[in-house]
């Protein structure tokens, strides 16, 4: 393996039953919201806030005040509930939440996903997978589980080979093959899209290709919808462990769950972000 290929801590991964269980419970419980409650929920800017806007009303009319806080890092919205300025997060996918509990000693919790964001390998330098060059430059994200993610999607497309039980925990340690001598640029999902002139391809985040002015369809591959990261990666709302069963936040995750907020994003987004309802 190249040198240059950087050593990363292995990703802990769990399933979404406990938020699909949380999820369900929620249209008993949002019957018991009080009315005039108000829940501040921090999310990044796209598509996240985006979507709330369209659950704002909708809870509204059950007498539920939604404040939405734009958030564009990937640590703030979960300080934030941790503080308490915040009642609730929607930007981050089950394995990311896990690694944060894991490395931050919290306890925050998934109450149920929405929707999920393919990863997509756009064009830098190279604009044909087949034509990197050796020891190409390859920009990833720089947390642990989006480069995992980043790596099923390399092999998916045949750039590299894993080890057969790396899955969801894969690391830089589990390639077994790396015919290209591939260089790996780690940097912060948001820089990404600003990465690009800078390298041969780069491994995007769904939100943030869309941030960035990128579309879907531009993608030089993009992770299978029926694959491991699709029954992984769900966004998801996540809150903190004594508001798990909060009326309010339920009613939130039901609303977002429903067929107005579907039919929202299959209409705006251009495949870019799947409705998981």
């Amino acid at each position: 393996m190249n040198k240059n290929i950087l050593t990363k801590i292995t990703a802990i991964a769990l399933s979404l039953s406990f938020a699909g269980s949380l999820a369900a419970c929620s249209k008993a419980n949002a019957d018991t919201a009080e009315e005039g409650t108000v829940i501040r929920v921090g999310a990044n800017i796209t598509p996240h806030s985006e979507i709330l806007e369209q659950a704002k009303p909708i809870l509204a009319e059950q007498g539920i005040t939604l404040e939405i806080v734009q958030i564009e890092d990937s640590i703030t919205p979960n300080t934030g509930v941790i503080e308490g300025s915040l009642d609730a997060n929607y930007f981050q996918h089950v394995p990311y939440l896990d690694q944060f509990n894991l490395e931050n000693g919290s306890d925050l919790v998934s109450i149920g996903a929405v929707h999920y964001e393919p990863f997509g390998i756009y064009a830098g330098r190279v604009d044909n997978l087949d034509e990197l060059p050796d020891g190409a430059l390859v920009a990833v994200p720089n947390n642990v589980t989006n480069e995992a993610r980043a790596l099923l999607l390399l092999e998916q497309e045949g750039i590299l080979t894993l080890s057969d039980d790396a899955g969801i925990d894969a690391t830089v340690e589990d390639i077994i093959d790396n015919p290209k001598n591939i260089e790996f640029v780690e940097i912060a999902p948001e820089q990404l899209v600003n990465s690009l002139p800078d390298v041969d391809i780069a491994v995007i985040n769904g939100n943030y290709a869309i941030e960035g002015g990128l579309h879907v369809s531009e993608a030089l591959a993009v992770e299978a919808n029926d694959g491991l990261a699709a029954q992984t990666y769900g966004n998801i709302v996540a809150t903190s462990a004594d508001k798990a069963e909060d009326p309010a936040l339920l009613a939130l995750v039901e609303v977002l769950q429903g067929p107005e907020i579907a039919e929202y994003i299959e209409n705006t987004y251009d495949g870019a972000v799947v409705p998981l309802y």
